[in-house]
Protein backbone atom coordinates (compact mmCIF):
# COMPACT_ATOMS: atom_id res chain seq x y z
CA UNK A 1 0.00 0.00 0.00
CA UNK A 2 1.36 3.50 -1.06
CA UNK A 3 1.15 6.39 2.10
CA UNK A 4 1.98 8.91 0.04
CA UNK A 5 -0.15 11.75 -0.20
CA UNK A 6 -0.30 15.09 -1.79
CA UNK A 7 -2.09 17.48 1.00
CA UNK A 8 -2.79 21.25 -0.60
CA UNK A 9 -5.25 24.40 1.30
CA UNK A 10 -7.03 26.97 -0.42
CA UNK A 11 -7.49 30.74 0.55
CA UNK A 12 -10.44 32.46 -0.86
CA UNK A 13 -9.38 36.44 -2.27
CA UNK A 14 -12.18 38.58 -3.16
CA UNK A 15 -11.93 42.15 -5.10
CA UNK A 16 -13.51 44.55 -7.54
CA UNK A 17 -11.92 45.66 -10.84
CA UNK A 18 -12.82 46.55 -14.37
CA UNK A 19 -11.55 45.25 -17.47
CA UNK A 20 -12.32 45.12 -21.52
CA UNK A 21 -11.54 42.08 -23.44
CA UNK A 22 -9.63 43.42 -26.60
CA UNK A 23 -10.84 41.54 -29.56
CA UNK A 24 -13.96 40.40 -27.83
CA UNK A 25 -17.02 39.42 -29.81
CA UNK A 26 -19.83 40.40 -27.71
CA UNK A 27 -20.24 42.59 -25.17
CA UNK A 28 -16.98 42.23 -22.97
CA UNK A 29 -15.42 44.51 -26.06
CA UNK A 30 -16.74 47.31 -23.56
CA UNK A 31 -15.35 48.31 -20.33
CA UNK A 32 -16.99 46.76 -17.35
CA UNK A 33 -16.21 45.60 -14.22
CA UNK A 34 -16.92 42.43 -11.91
CA UNK A 35 -16.84 41.34 -8.35
CA UNK A 36 -13.96 38.51 -8.55
CA UNK A 37 -13.41 36.20 -6.45
CA UNK A 38 -9.52 34.28 -6.53
CA UNK A 39 -8.84 30.41 -4.94
CA UNK A 40 -5.60 30.38 -4.07
CA UNK A 41 -4.34 26.59 -3.42
CA UNK A 42 -0.66 25.77 -2.08
CA UNK A 43 1.27 22.85 -1.75
CA UNK A 44 4.73 22.41 0.49
CA UNK A 45 6.87 19.14 0.51
CA UNK A 46 6.09 19.32 4.67
CA UNK A 47 3.82 20.31 6.64
CA UNK A 48 5.02 22.99 9.36
CA UNK A 49 5.57 22.22 12.89
CA UNK A 50 2.03 23.02 13.48
CA UNK A 51 0.43 20.50 10.29
CA UNK A 52 0.19 23.32 7.59
CA UNK A 53 1.51 24.20 4.27
CA UNK A 54 0.76 27.84 5.33
CA UNK A 55 -0.97 29.47 7.23
CA UNK A 56 -4.41 31.04 5.27
CA UNK A 57 -3.86 34.51 6.85
CA UNK A 58 -0.20 34.90 5.41
CA UNK A 59 -1.65 33.95 1.83
CA UNK A 60 -4.53 36.50 2.10
CA UNK A 61 -1.83 39.19 3.74
CA UNK A 62 0.79 38.28 0.69
CA UNK A 63 -0.94 37.66 -1.80
CA UNK A 64 -4.79 39.17 -1.46
CA UNK A 65 -2.56 42.34 -0.01
CA UNK A 66 -1.08 41.85 -3.59
CA UNK A 67 -4.23 41.73 -5.21
CA UNK A 68 -5.71 44.67 -2.73
CA UNK A 69 -2.49 47.01 -4.24
CA UNK A 70 -2.57 46.73 -7.52
CA UNK A 71 -6.34 45.63 -9.08
CA UNK A 72 -8.77 46.04 -6.71
CA UNK A 73 -11.23 49.13 -7.23
CA UNK A 74 -8.74 49.40 -10.83
CA UNK A 75 -9.04 48.83 -14.54
CA UNK A 76 -6.98 45.93 -15.96
CA UNK A 77 -6.23 46.71 -19.28
CA UNK A 78 -4.15 45.65 -22.55
CA UNK A 79 -0.89 47.16 -22.49
CA UNK A 80 -1.95 47.04 -26.37
CA UNK A 81 -5.61 48.89 -25.86
CA UNK A 82 -4.03 52.15 -26.19
CA UNK A 83 -7.38 53.93 -27.23
CA UNK A 84 -8.76 52.64 -23.82
CA UNK A 85 -6.08 53.56 -21.59
CA UNK A 86 -5.90 56.69 -23.04
CA UNK A 87 -9.80 57.24 -22.21
CA UNK A 88 -9.90 55.70 -18.80
CA UNK A 89 -6.46 57.89 -17.72
CA UNK A 90 -8.97 61.07 -18.11
CA UNK A 91 -11.34 60.11 -15.48
CA UNK A 92 -10.71 60.84 -11.88
CA UNK A 93 -9.08 57.94 -9.67
CA UNK A 94 -7.29 57.49 -6.46
CA UNK A 95 -5.43 53.97 -7.75
CA UNK A 96 -3.52 53.96 -11.23
CA UNK A 97 -4.97 51.68 -14.17
CA UNK A 98 -2.83 48.03 -14.12
CA UNK A 99 -1.69 47.77 -17.78
CA UNK A 100 -0.99 43.85 -18.03
CA UNK A 101 1.28 42.23 -20.41
CA UNK A 102 -2.15 40.44 -21.78
CA UNK A 103 -5.31 40.48 -22.67
CA UNK A 104 -6.95 40.29 -19.51
CA UNK A 105 -9.47 37.51 -19.53
CA UNK A 106 -9.94 35.68 -16.59
CA UNK A 107 -8.19 33.23 -17.72
CA UNK A 108 -5.03 35.04 -18.50
CA UNK A 109 -5.78 36.86 -14.90
CA UNK A 110 -5.18 33.58 -13.53
CA UNK A 111 -2.01 32.35 -15.11
CA UNK A 112 -0.49 35.66 -14.41
CA UNK A 113 -1.14 35.13 -10.75
CA UNK A 114 -0.08 31.69 -11.12
CA UNK A 115 3.23 32.22 -12.75
CA UNK A 116 4.59 35.39 -12.22
CA UNK A 117 3.01 36.62 -8.99
CA UNK A 118 2.65 34.08 -6.54
CA UNK A 119 6.11 33.07 -7.48
CA UNK A 120 7.99 36.44 -6.43
CA UNK A 121 5.65 37.09 -3.59
CA UNK A 122 6.47 33.52 -1.98
CA UNK A 123 10.01 33.25 -2.84
CA UNK A 124 12.18 31.38 -0.37
CA UNK A 125 9.37 30.47 1.79
CA UNK A 126 8.80 26.46 0.56
CA UNK A 127 5.22 27.34 -0.82
CA UNK A 128 4.14 26.95 -3.72
CA UNK A 129 0.91 27.90 -5.59
CA UNK A 130 -0.07 24.94 -7.71
CA UNK A 131 -3.42 26.48 -8.76
CA UNK A 132 -5.41 28.97 -9.36
CA UNK A 133 -9.19 29.66 -9.94
CA UNK A 134 -10.70 32.80 -11.12
CA UNK A 135 -14.10 32.97 -10.35
CA UNK A 136 -15.68 36.11 -12.81
CA UNK A 137 -19.09 35.45 -12.52
CA UNK A 138 -21.43 33.44 -10.15
CA UNK A 139 -21.42 31.07 -13.87
CA UNK A 140 -18.06 31.89 -14.88
CA UNK A 141 -14.98 31.00 -14.04
CA UNK A 142 -10.95 29.75 -15.48
CA UNK A 143 -8.40 27.50 -13.64
CA UNK A 144 -4.33 27.99 -14.21
CA UNK A 145 -2.29 24.72 -12.69
CA UNK A 146 1.00 23.41 -12.31
CA UNK A 147 1.04 20.31 -13.90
Amino acid sequence: MNNKSRVTCTRRVKFSAGHRVMGHENKCATPHGHNYVVDITAEAENLDDIGRIIDFSVLKEKIGGWIDENWDHTFLLFEKDTQTIEALKQAPAKKPLYICPFNPTAEEIAKYLLLKIAPEILKGTGVHITKIVIHETDNCSAEARLD
